[in-house]
């Protein structure tokens, strides 16, 4: 659905996306996971055409690069820094981005009335923004996005600074989208996110993609062993092995066993053995 072949994209002397290719398959969740200061949000401006590339090729599938207003009619972005009148209710603000599609008439307020009851705000669509929560402004800037019905939606760390409730509301609302054939890039720096809702994952770090796979995938290559944590004579003992049973088994032969668990490698491990551990500001 989405091509990026060898794009680069320079800031002055900074490198923002450094030689990158990728693929997203129609009718995916496709996740872009990386520390701040990746080059996540770069992509997806240049996948929508806010921005170009220094280098490289982009194509939607079936439409071209996202360089008309023909192409990225087909497009559907919630930025990361939210993009709403504060001073417009939750339909006004729908019904002037809907029109900027040229959407109109019935068609408007079909989308328009759908929007909202897919977000769940119909009940405060005569609202102001400015008297929404942080949570129910991230769920109109969703809202915004789909208006239009587009074949691919780019989100932007969707889920910063809300609540748990609109952000299980916010993954529900994406997980609809799949079951309705769009497809959908979505960029996060939360592992729990990722791996909730993502079919495949792309790990970025300065411009550039460190791993792209499933999940299973990435924690098989890039997690490293289990690790056996077993409790016996007054001491932890932690052992790194790849038969953790086989290990607990001999430790049991020879000595008592108080308690043990094993510790398997989750995404946020694979995440910190690609991109580093040290601090990013």
């Amino acid at each position: 659905m989405l091509t990026l072949r060898n794009v680069r994209k320079r800031f002055g002397n900074a490198v923002a996306v450094d030689d990158l290719t990728l693929e997203v398959r129609r009718g995916e969740i496709f996740g872009l996971l990386g520390p701040n200061g990746a080059g996540k949000t770069t992509t997806v401006h240049i996948a929508i055409g806010l921005l170009p590339p220094d280098e490289g090729t982009v194509a939607i599938e079936g439409f071209g690069p996202p360089g008309t207003p023909e192409v990225r009619r087909h497009l559907g972005i919630a930025p990361q820094s939210i993009s709403l009148y504060d001073t417009l209710t939750g339909e006004q603000n729908l019904r002037f981005l809907g029109s900027i599609y040229d959407l109109s008439g019935p068609r408007l307020a079909e989308r328009t009335d759908w929007a909202l009851d897919f977000v769940g705000l119909a009940d405060r669509r005569r609202d102001a923004v400015r008297t929404y929560s942080g949570g129910m402004k991230r769920r109109l800037n969703l809202a915004a996005a789909i208006i239009h019905d587009p074949d691919l939606i780019l989100l932007d760390e969707p889920t910063v600074g809300v609540d748990p409730q609109s952000r299980n509301s916010i993954f529900d609302n994406i997980l609809a989208l799949k079951g309705r054939g769009r497809t959908i890039v979505y960029t996060t720096h939360y592992m729990e996110e990722a791996e909730r809702l993502c079919d495949r994952v792309a790990i970025m770090d300065r411009g550039k993609i460190l791993a792209l796979d499933n999940v299973p995938a990435l924690l098989a290559a890039h997690g490293g062993s289990p690790t056996l944590v077993v409790e016996t004579e007054g001491t932890h003992l932690r052992i790194d092995t790849g038969n953790p049973l086989e290990e607990l088994n001999r430790l049991a032969a020879s000595r008592p066993i108080g308690d043990f668990r094993v510790e398997r490698a989750t995404l946020e491990q694979v995440f910190l053995n690609l991109t580093g551990k040290q601090l990013r500001d």
